[in-house]
Formats: C-alpha cells, sequence, structure tokens
C-alpha cells in the first residue's frame, strides 16, 4: 500500500464531526491538517498497514502532511515488538511531532518489556531543544518508571526541565500529580520546597487535588502549598 492508498483510506473513514472536535482541542495545527479519522479506526489500520510491504516507506516518508497520518504513523511504531528496531523508529519520527496528542498517543509496546535499556535514551530526549520529544521523555519516565521502578532520581530528572513550552510543562506537571498518586513521600518534598516552576507546581496541585488516588488529608496538605501568581498560558488544551 503506498502513501497515496493509504491516504485514500484515511479519507475513507473521515468524520468532518470528529475532525472539528480535533481542531479546538488541538489549537496548534492547522484545521486542514484534520481529516478526522477516529482512535479506533486509525489502530485497527495501523495493524493491517504494520503487516504490509509498503509500511517502512511510510514510515521513512517524514514529515506526513496530515495530521491523521502523525497518529497512524505512531501506532504502527507502537506495535513494533523489536527494541532496536522500535528505538530507530522513534528517533526518526520524535523531531517532526508537532502537537500533543501524537506525542502521546506513540506508546511502544517494546519499550514496556525492556524499559531499563530505554533509561539512556529518556536522559537524552530530556535535554532536547524539540518540547515533543521533552514531552514524550517526561511521558517515558510517568509510565514506567512510577511503581516497582521508580528511584529518587528519576523524579529528580522530572524536576530538572525547565522550559516555556505549555505543553512541556503540563506534562511535567501531570508527572508530579502522578507521582504524588504513587510516590507521594518522595515527590512531596519537590512541592514542599518549590523546586518546580511555579505554574507547574500549582498545576500539579490542581491535577492532584482532582485525583480520586489521594486522601482527603493528602489533599489538604497540598492546598496549603500553593504559590502565589504564576505565569498564564494562552493555550489551555491538555
Amino acid at each position: 500500500m503506498n502513501r497515496d492508498e493509504i491516504v485514500a483510506e484515511l479519507f475513507r473513514m473521515q468524520d468532518m464531526k470528529y475532525a472539528a472536535m480535533q481542531a479546538k482541542i488541538i489549537p496548534t495545527l492547522e484545521p486542514d491538517r484534520i481529516i478526522g479519522v477516529r482512535t479506533p479506526e486509525l489502530r485497527a489500520f495501523a495493524k493491517v498497514l504494520s503487516d504490509e510491504e509498503g509500511a517502512e516507506a511510510f514510515l521513512a516518508a517524514l514529515p506526513h502532511p496530515y495530521f491523521d497520518e502523525m497518529q497512524l504513523h505512531a501506532f504502527v511504531i507502537s506495535l513494533e515488538k523489536d527494541f532496536d528496531k522500535c528505538l530507530a523508529e522513534v528517533e526518526a519520527f520524535l523531531p517532526y511531532i508537532d502537537n500533543w496528542a501524537t506525542c502521546d498517543q506513540l506508546s511502544p509496546k517494546a519499550f514496556k518489556k525492556e524499559p531499563e535499556k530505554l533509561l539512556p535514551h529518556i536522559r537524552r530526549w530530556i535535554r532536547s531543544e524539540k518540547p515533543y520529544t521533552v514531552r514524550f521523555a517526561l511521558g517515558m519516565l510517568m509510565q514506567h518508571f512510577l511503581d516497582e521502578r521508580f528511584r529518587p532520581e528519576y523524579a529528580e530528572l522530572a524536576a530538572s526541565v525547565r522550559s516555556e513550552e505549555y505543553y512541556v510543562c503540563m506534562m511535567a506537571a501531570w508527572y508530579f500529580a502522578t507521582a504524588l498518586a504513587k510516590q507521594y513521600e518522595a515527590a512531596l518534598p519537590y512541592l514542599e520546597e518549590q523546586r518546580l516552576e511555579p505554574w507547574t507546581h500549582n498545576k500539579a496541585i490542581q491535577k492532584s487535588i482532582e485525583s480520586y488516588r489521594l486522601t482527603e488529608e493528602q489533599k489538604r496538605h497540598l492546598r496549603t502549598l500553593k504559590v502565589g501568581k504564576a505565569k498564564e498560558y494562552p493555550i489551555s488544551r491538555q
């Protein structure tokens, strides 16, 4: 299946109402780049495409003009089971990610099997000048290293991120909100000692208070830790 056939199939699955909704929640994308294919259909298509000869040519044809192609690309990569091959595909793809949705949908199965091999790459990605590469690194830390593999140094790595990018700061806030739910005693000092940027600090507290995973006593304490007015971002999505 060549690219023209792939795009034709995406337009066959087009849902204009869904495209309009996607345009609202991904304000950094031009609406005419969004075809409007629902996620379950994209995932199903990715499974079909990953078994075809045209998959490699599609993965090599970066950047993709349409958002839905980028989503499809992320889903195809996520299906790859071989760690080294998957890593190479992720490395090639990351510089072209230009929105939070594609970044967050990239969740390789191979990384779940060998997370320790992933750590050096997370450390490198988190220092990238590309905002969605940094967001991806934070997401991988949150996904793979907040449970039994957690170490305090990983929280320190997340806290070291400094950015003016809304979508990076939001992911850092999500990381610490999740850390408070899973590793409360280790994460709490980052709020008590104000070791995060003010906006990220307050957003992490907000997300934590909204969570059902913290106790009411923990939430009451977090409310006392809010800092003065932080910067306001013009984008308030995700």
